[in-house]
């Protein structure tokens, strides 16, 4: 088949990679020249595993066709997806400026029916805004032009996000009549060949089955947080307690990690527009509120214990860190808890070291400047325990799992180590560090 893709940033880039493996013709379009000149190059504007050797193979059979000009590309498909990103609004709403951008693109360009497919993450009802809003322009420019909508929501995850579009848990269309479930079903099935894993259902249901999955698993994470914040004033260790409840199979283990906090551009943007979403609608989500109040103040965790054992004055000390990324595997840092961390300590009057294998210049990028002249960057993980007082793991890359102990004994000023993610055995108090974690 032959696509278009609107948008080229993780969402739009990674499905058209992925359709292009597939040996489909896909058009990615964007505005910004200069990414997509990148593109045509071979400079990616992420980091994801596999998707630059992707990228580079369909390019060079033709398969993948980076373009600011979308009207070359509407010229050549039926299919259009929509991957633009709908950025959190002042009030907690979705921006959705870029949606109805694309779609006044769409219906100014386009020649012939077409099937429109949102990909993005948008509130529901956006879906018949869109299409009434194409329809409106078609009839003002007196176009005989039909189109389709439908809904079919990423489940992406950074990191793994090449694993997630080849080989999907399900793949979700959200659509009207059964000519576009059959169109979708046909452009997916060569990623579900094994294995029938389309859920079809109608666009609003679509539009919110994406928000209510991001939103459960932001729960799953602010609760183990929350449990993890009564086990250690209580005495009791979360370790232990995640391992009792998650041999439960109707609980599980995913996602009951406690730590120092989610961030990403997905959890924080789409647990607040629900509750927009139902605010606006009269009804207050009480269980949501509380997720986003706990994942704020859980950002907060690792400075506290830095504060117990230092003292509030942080004057004349230096903070190793380890992990500035959101998650391993990346190198987004948008709402990462290492922002929070860091220009705390800054405040107090620390100064920083800190190492990330990916993530280090768009850490630059998103934190205040006022803040650099006190950060050091560095390019191996060791460095940052030089004269440091204290280590503090915030992502756990793996490279950060088994480290030397030995090796960092000898470099720090004082072995004290604040493991943001409990990823380290007790064990190492055997070798005289101080540890502090989440709820242990």
């Amino acid at each position: 088949m032959n696509i278009t893709v609107i948008g080229t940033g993780y969402v739009g880039l990674v499905t058209g990679a992925c359709f292009s493996k597939m040996g489909n013709k896909v058009y990615c379009v964007d505005i910004d020249v200069e990414k997509i000149e990148g593109l045509k190059n071979g400079i990616l504007p992420i980091f994801e595993p596999h998707l630059g050797t992707m990228v580079k193979n369909s390019q060079e059979k033709g398969d993948l066709i980076f373009t600011t000009q979308i009207k070359e590309a509407l010229d050549e498909t039926d299919i259009v997806f929509i991957a633009v990103g709908t950025p959190m609004a002042e009030d907690g709403s979705a921006n959705l400026d870029y949606i109805f951008s694309a779609a006044t693109d769409i219906a100014q360009n386009i020649t012939h029916d077409s099937l429109i497919v949102i990909k993005s993450t948008v509130p529901i009802g956006t879906g018949y805004k869109v299409k009434e809003h194409i329809e409106n322009i078609l009839k003002e420019n007196n176009s005989s032009v039909k189109i389709d909508i439908a809904s079919n929501p990423e489940f992406l995850k950074e990191g793994r996000a090449i694993e997630d579009c080849m080989h999907p848990d399900r793949v979700v269309i959200g659509a009207d009549n059964d000519e576009v479930f059959e169109t979708l079903k046909d452009l997916y099935s060569s990623f579900v060949f094994n294995h029938d894993r389309f859920v079809l259902m109608d666009i609003k249901s679509s539009e919110m089955t994406k928000y209510v999955a991001n939103a459960m698993l932001a729960t799953k994470i602010s609760f183990m947080n929350e449990i993890a914040n009564i086990c250690e004033v209580t005495g009791a260790n979360v370790q232990q307690v995640r391992l009792g409840i998650g041999s439960d199979k109707r609980i599980g283990y995913d996602f009951i990690y406690a730590g120092c906090g989610y961030g990403g551009s997905c959890f924080p943007k789409d647990v607040q527009a629900l509750i927009n979403t139902a605010q606006t609608h009269g009804y207050e989500p009480m269980i949501l509120s509380n997720v986003e109040k706990v994942n704020l103040n859980q950002k907060k965790v690792l400075v506290n214990k830095v504060v117990d054992r230092f003292g509030s004055n942080l004057n004349g000390r230096t903070f190793g860190i380890w992990g500035l990324s959101f998650k391993p595997g990346t190198d987004d840092v948008r709402e990462a808890t290492s922002l929070v961390v860091i220009t705390s300590l800054i405040d107090k009057g620390a100064k920083i070291k800190a190492y990330d294998p990916e993530a280090i210049e768009e850490f630059k990028k998103s934190i205040d400047d006022k803040y650099l002249d006190s950060i050091e960057f560095v390019d191996g993980r060791y460095d940052v325990v030089n004269g440091s007082d204290g280590l503090i793991l915030i992502t756990e890359w793996k490279e950060f799992r088994n480290p030397d102990f030995d090796l960092i004994s000898e470099k720090i000023n004082e072995k004290v180590i604040f493991d943001g993610r409990n990823i380290y055995d007790k064990k190492i108090i055997n070798k005289g560090f101080e540890l502090y974690q989440i709820g242990c």
